[in-house]
């Protein structure tokens, strides 16, 4: 967390927010979260005076267009923030960023773990300094792709149905969440192998991709039972309400009434229902 949905949320609302706005002044609180940077005062002066003129998402990368040619790059990691607030709001815990703005108010980046990051990188030097932002697959929410052709090259994989949801060089943006979400609507198992899809569960699986990401975007997201996840305005998400397999761990499968469960995989949990899910 946060995932696709989440973070194309905070996009949405930072496109009504800041576009068009000059940042006046940047405070910085620990190095962590700046540390592509060899120090708080360049991330400053890159920072300070310019104006913000679009914002965009790579998988789940936020990119602020600043200034003539940088890119000021918000990777949220699993427990970032990223709230708009008033200055005269009570500084959070674990506030690490502050951006404000000429005509008042201010974004804070808040991330108790401090695996998320920010840093301001020149658009020419994306390839070398940021390489990530380049590698990026699919994206759902944004691209469009014929369902023959993400069948050739899901089969072609040859590896674990959940395995490769969650590579962002295949599709950007889905993590351990959706990924269960998305195998449950598809009716196919975490540990399947790719290349033993038929043509009907390709076409059911590349549905249930596109239809979980946009109602999932719908509803604001989703906020787990720590609700560390907030939207811009520091509300929870609404899709938690939809989940069928995640965090249900002993509950009746929606579907078919047996029992979901809860297993290991690559260090992570995950949630299917074995009656239902082949």
């Amino acid at each position: 967390m946060p995932e696709l949905p989440e973070v194309e949320t905070i996009r949405r609302d930072l496109d009504k927010e800041v576009v068009g706005r000059r940042i006046k002044s940047v405070e910085v609180f620990g190095e962590r979260p700046i540390r592509r940077h060899a120090s708080a005062k360049e991330l400053i002066e890159r920072l300070e005076g310019e104006k913000i003129s679009s914002v965009s998402r790579k998988g789940k990368y936020l990119l602020l267009a600043v200034g003539d040619n940088e890119t000021l790059v918000i990777h949220l990691g699993m427990s970032g923030q990223l709230l708009k607030v008033q200055a005269k709001d009570p500084m959070a815990p674990h506030t690490h960023v502050v951006i404000t703005f000429t005509q008042g108010g201010q974004i804070r980046f808040i991330d108790p773990r401090t695996f998320g990051e920010v840093f301001v990188v020149a658009n020419d030097a994306i390839a070398t300094e940021a390489p990530e932002l380049l590698e990026m697959g699919f994206d759902p929410v944004e691209d469009v792709m014929s369902w023959d052709l993400f069948g050739a090259r899901i089969i072609a994989k040859k590896t674990k149905l959940k395995t490769l949801l969650m590579d962002q060089k295949f599709i950007a943006g889905i993590g351990n969440l959706y990924s269960d979400e998305i195998l449950w609507a598809a009716g196919l198992r975490f540990d399947r192998n790719t290349e033993t899809l038929t043509t009907q569960e390709v076409r059911r699986l590349y549905r249930a991709i596109v239809e979980i990401m946009h109602d999932a975007v719908k509803l604001r997201g989703s906020s787990l039972a720590d609700e560390q996840y907030r939207d811009l305005y520091g509300r929870t998400g609404n899709y938690q309400s939809e989940h069928k397999v995640y965090a249900h761990e002993g509950d009746a499968c929606r579907r078919c009434r047996g029992v979901v469960v809860r297993e290991k995989w690559s260090s992570r949990s995950t949630y299917f229902c074995p009656s239902c899910q082949v």
